[in-house]
């Protein structure tokens, strides 16, 4: 990934007419897209510049993305997030050799040549080219969609008996002292049919969902509650999110599941790990930093989250992916002590995740982005290449959903749990 010398990019944003549905500017078979409220943006066209990274990732990506952003020259006339010079990124979740070797996932940031965004009602197009290209980049018009199609997905590598069983094994290690949180995940496989418009699991998301960050990167698509970072002009945000409940089938029942998390002593362990993980990472990159004492209950379609909000102002020029770089994995989707976690994630998960649970986002020519992590996903052909409108034969699917795992936890609960964390990318492919 090293470069010699950085490309010189030239980024120019203006206003443009408003396009009701941007997700009808993306590719159907490579959609790169962001979005979250009926804002965000869509990349359109081949990446202009592709950088990937296996070991310590968000560290070389960041240095290298800020060496072109500082040989970059950007004319922003409307000065919002995600405007000018832009990167998406998808990094893997884990970056030990041995899970690299099994999944051949990699971190990368890709720079398409045209991004079409709409921020609170204004919508604007940024053209990125080469200095010395003489071309203003792709056209940009919607593409119809392409036919409904649905997708099955069956148990995979980590079954539902073998899950329990993981999960039992965890319990009795966290008894043991070897470690006092982990996040087991498992994983449903299936297909979905050769050239099938992936927009239309994308907008399915949006809709169903529409309070999640919902993305498209490298065939990774996905509908994440969780932030990891936000940074914009000097200040950092996140979001907290662990320990679980269903939603109830009425408003009594949905009541009562929220008070039951609330008050929930497993769910509130599981919790303060998380918590003391994040700002643990965000010490020593900020002037201040704060938390709520007491987590709030969050409402999804599907769930009950507990949720801790945290910001802070950086205390040096530290860009979206330095924060990635501290942050992740957090206990809320690895566990404590991190690297016991790890290793005991490696050793009863019977998959390496690729890039499920690790962060997904942006980040623009000032360093400013945001960074979610990627749940509630499913990954779309092989993890070091998305589907091509060539592809003839089905595109394998895979999708994934975790729990974490505590001393009280109960491995038919924990089960149940990741059953209703499949629910959402299970029903936008049905």
């Amino acid at each position: 990934m090293t470069l010699p010398a950085p490309p010189r990019l030239v980024a120019v944003t203006r206003e443009t007419i408003a396009h009701e549905d941007l997700l009808a500017l993306a590719d159907p078979h490579t959609p790169l897209v962001w979005s979250r409220r009926g804002d965000g943006f869509v990349g359109i066209g081949r990446p202009l510049i592709a950088l990937e990274a296996s070991a310590d990732a968000a560290t070389r990506l960041a240095s290298t993305w800020r060496a072109i952003a500082d040989a970059a020259s950007v004319d922003d006339e409307v000065h919002a997030p995600g405007t000018g010079l832009l990167a998406f990124g998808s990094l893997a979740f884990d970056e030990h050799a041995e899970a690299r070797s099994r999944s051949g996932a990699t971190s990368r940031l890709v720079v398409p040549p045209v991004v079409v965004g709409r921020t609170g009602g204004k919508t604007w197009i940024t053209r990125i080219t080469r200095e010395e290209a003489s071309d203003q980049g792709e056209d940009v018009a919607p593409i119809p969609y392409g036919p409904y199609w649905s997708a099955t997905l069956g148990p995979g590598a980590q079954s539902p008996d073998d899950y329990t069983r993981a999960v039992a094994e965890a319990v009795a290690r966290i008894g043991d002292g070897e470690l006092e949180k982990v996040v087991l995940a498992r994983d449903l496989v299936g297909s979905v049919p050769a050239g099938a418009d992936l927009r239309r699991l994308v907008r399915a998301l949006q809709s169903g969902y529409p309070d999640t960050w919902t993305f498209a990167v490298g065939g990774l698509i996905g509908a994440s509650p969780e932030t990891l970072v936000t940074v914009h002009d000097g200040t950092l945000t996140a979001r907290v999110l662990a320990g679980t409940a269903a939603r109830g089938a009425d408003a009594d029942r949905d009541a009562a599941a929220a008070v039951a998390l609330a008050t929930s002593q497993k769910d509130l362990d599981e919790h303060r790990f998380a918590v003391q993980s994040v700002l643990g990472a965000l010490a020593g990159h900020t002037r201040a930093v704060t938390a709520a004492e007491t987590p709030f209950t969050l409402k999804l379609p599907n769930v009950w989250h507990l949720a801790t909000d945290v910001e802070g102002d950086l205390g040096h020029e530290a860009s979206a992916l330095d924060l990635v770089a501290v942050l992740h994995p957090t206990a809320a989707v690895a566990g404590t002590p991190t690297a016991s976690a790890l290793a005991t994630i490696r050793e009863l998960e019977p998959f390496d995740r690729g890039r499920y649970a690790g962060p997904v986002g942006w980040i623009d020519g000032d360093g400013d982005g945001e960074w979610a992590i990627a749940l509630r996903c499913a990954q779309f052909g092989a993890e070091s290449s998305s589907p091509t409108a060539e592809d003839r034969d089905d595109i394998p699917v895979t999708a994934f959903a975790g729990a974490g795992i505590v001393a009280s936890s109960d491995p038919e609960a924990e089960l149940l749990e990741t059953r209703v964390k499949f629910r959402p990318i299970v029903d936008a492919l049905a």
